[in-house]
């Protein structure tokens, strides 16, 4: 890495954001690393970062392209990587248009009760407790529990998928082979799952996705399982670290807190409001240039990687005045932390109605709740794609009186 200073570091969470405003502060594009090749850029400018993103020079390239893509064995790499995410047109138009058919906004809104129902649970478990954890008692099994309900995936396995997502979500961190081991055993799984569900259909998304047709169209085996993965992953490690990053933002601004308190209304755009101020995502997943072009002042050249910073423009000041202060009344703007453009998260719908739902819940049941360890404390661990923090220690009761 020639980047410094460098926000992909374990480091304290304001560290990880003041990384990304020196940056900007020099310009939007950046260089990390350069071989006798290529080169890998990143981008940290919203106007910059947005346009990347809509770019037909700039391409997924397949999942190739992807780190350890080269390394993996072609089976298993097939089994992982033929899904949206890693495609381009016509092959991803046509992906999405066969997903979508299953992963309906009726099917999204119908899950609100069960969500509560598991809000509510979770919370109750909570009310005796003097302080937790609220990334392990919360924000984890909230959207693992939902993301798995959809699926149909048993409760006895769940765990294992826990596991196995957090060793593929940011390879370049786990190093090969522990990515390698738990994406073998992750297929494993789910062709086990694809099975059972092919053989006694059941009314969830998985039974629907390998129902779906379009025409004589339907998914392949290895789109089937690259699709299971994609949604655990997307559906699940993004939501835990979303609801976590947005209660974080709401016990260190106590007057935003506050206003949402006094006007829960406010809620569905305050939910905006978090995501672009300290969004799940670091960067979108690595484009690769097809041709040589100018972008942010800097000459990228056809076979460079290109790495668009999400976190970074949604706080670019030069684009939006005040971008890296929070405004929960702030009239919603637009923002990265889903993506733009052809690959924009299709579980977008469901990530916002989880957050609604949780945060709503949370700061109505514990009026009191506050952090329970000094917020400069508060570590993320080494990662390139996601934007976590490795625990959140909250408290429930007033403080005591001095």
């Amino acid at each position: 890495m020639t980047l410094a200073p460098d926000p992909f570091r374990s480091a304290t969470h304001g560290k990880r954001h003041s990384a990304y405003t020196v940056l900007n502060d020099r310009g939007p594009v950046h260089l990390m690393h350069r071989t006798r090749s290529r080169s890998t850029w990143l981008i940290t400018g919203y106007d910059e970062a947005r346009a990347s993103l809509t770019d037909p020079r700039l391409v997924k390239g397949g999942g190739g392209a992807n780190i350890f893509g080269h390394r993996l064995d072609p089976a298993l790499l097939a089994a992982t990587r033929t899904e949206m995410l890693s495609s381009d047109p016509p092959n991803h138009t046509r992906l999405r248009k066969l997903v979508s058919g299953a992963f309906t906004m009726r099917r999204i809104d119908l899950l609100a009760p069960r969500i509560q129902q598991v809000v509510d649970g979770l919370l109750d478990a909570l009310v005796d407790v003097e302080s937790a954890d609220l990334v392990t008692t919360f924000a984890y099994p909230l959207p693992m529990t939902v993301i798995c309900d959809l699926l149909g995936i048993p409760e006895e396995r769940r765990a294992d998928f826990r596991t196995w997502s957090a060793q593929i979500i940011d390879p370049a961190v786990v190093g090969f082979e522990v990515f390698a081991e738990a994406a073998t055993d992750l297929v494993g799984y789910v062709r086990e799952l694809i099975a059972t569900k092919r053989a006694q259909p059941a009314d969830d998304l998985l039974s629907a996705v390998i129902a779906v047709r379009d025409g004589s169209d339907q998914l392949s085996e290895d789109e089937l399982t690259s699709l299971v993965i994609l949604l655990l992953v997307a559906g699940h490690e993004t939501t835990v670290n979303f609801i976590a990053n947005a209660t974080f933002a709401l016990l260190t601004h106590p007057e935003q807190l506050a206003v949402l308190r006094a006007e829960p209304a406010r809620i569905p755009a305050a939910v905006e409001e978090l995501l672009r101020f300290d969004g799940p995502l670091q960067i979108a997943t690595q484009r690769v240039a097809t041709e040589t072009f100018e972008l942010g002042g800097v000459t990228i050249s056809a076979g460079d990687v290109v790495l668009t910073g999400l976190l970074a423009a949604n706080r670019d000041t030069s684009h939006l005045p005040g971008a890296d202060v929070l405004d929960v009344t702030r009239t919603p703007t637009p923002h990265l932390a889903f993506g733009h453009g052809i690959h924009h998260c299709l579980g977008a719908p469901l990530a916002r109605l989880e957050a609604r739902i949780a945060l709503s819940s949370l700061i109505t049941r514990f009026p009191d709740l506050r952090l329970a360890t000094p917020a400069d404390d508060l570590p993320v661990g080494d990662a390139v794609l996601i934007n976590a923090l490795t625990a959140l220690q909250v408290a429930t009761r007033p403080a005591p009186a001095s």
